[in-house]
């Protein structure tokens, strides 16, 4: 199971004008790459009239599952850049799409490369990116006595605090980094004199902007 990775926040879209040719950029996180050719097909839809819908994904931990599509410009001057401009910033589970609207002044191998890579950038930066790194939600109970101490660390601490549950015991839920669970067991045990119960409760990935 992959720990931490970056991907795009959500959906995102932006526009450039380049020589008087409109590139209209639609980038979204995807978890599949039916999703990816789905959002490929609305796309294509909404711009029926465009001249091309240039392409590229890349999904799975290892981008195992990745594609670019020019879509009828010159072979590798379209979903090619577009697909590098993904793994250069490392993203992973992100689909784009850059419609062009050509305007009459035609731009070369060269000048399409740097096109369509630069409306891929501003679509990733429309969208916005995120990491996501694998937590572990930790429920620790505690007697109340102990409440006050406790809580007060916890708020102030850089473990997220889920919630907490007031039963028999105090039951505290904080989100705990994989790689920190020795180190925060430790101070959990150091805080409570080795009174706390520490349960490892699900996993879960939680969202950073970057």
């Amino acid at each position: 199971m992959r720990k931490d990775y970056l991907t795009v926040k959500g959906y995102g879209e932006s526009e450039i004008i380049i020589q008087k040719s409109r590139f209209l950029t639609y980038i979204s996180r995807v978890e599949s790459e039916q999703q990816a050719q789905a959002f490929i097909e609305e796309i294509k839809l909404k711009h029926k009239s465009a001249n091309h819908n240039c392409s590229a994904y890349l999904i799975g931990e290892h981008d195992s599952v990745q594609k670019a599509n020019d879509d009828g410009e010159p072979s590798g001057t379209a979903g090619f850049p577009m697909l590098e401009v993904l793994k250069k910033q490392g993203l992973k589970d992100t689909v784009v799409v850059v419609t062009r609207y050509f305007g009459g002044i035609k731009l070369g191998g060269g000048g399409l490369i740097r096109a369509y890579g630069k409306a891929t950038t501003e679509g990733i930066m429309a969208a916005q990116i995120v990491e996501r790194r694998l937590h572990h939600l930790i429920k620790v109970s505690i007697d109340y006595t102990w409440l006050g101490k406790v809580e007060n660390e916890v708020r102030s601490s850089q473990y997220p605090l889920h919630h907490i549950d007031y039963a028999e015991a105090v039951e505290l839920l904080l989100y705990v980094p994989i790689t920190m669970e020795d180190s925060f067991n430790a101070w959990i045990a150091e805080m409570t004199n080795g009174q706390a119960i520490i349960v490892p409760q699900t996993l879960d990935f939680l969202e950073f902007d970057i």
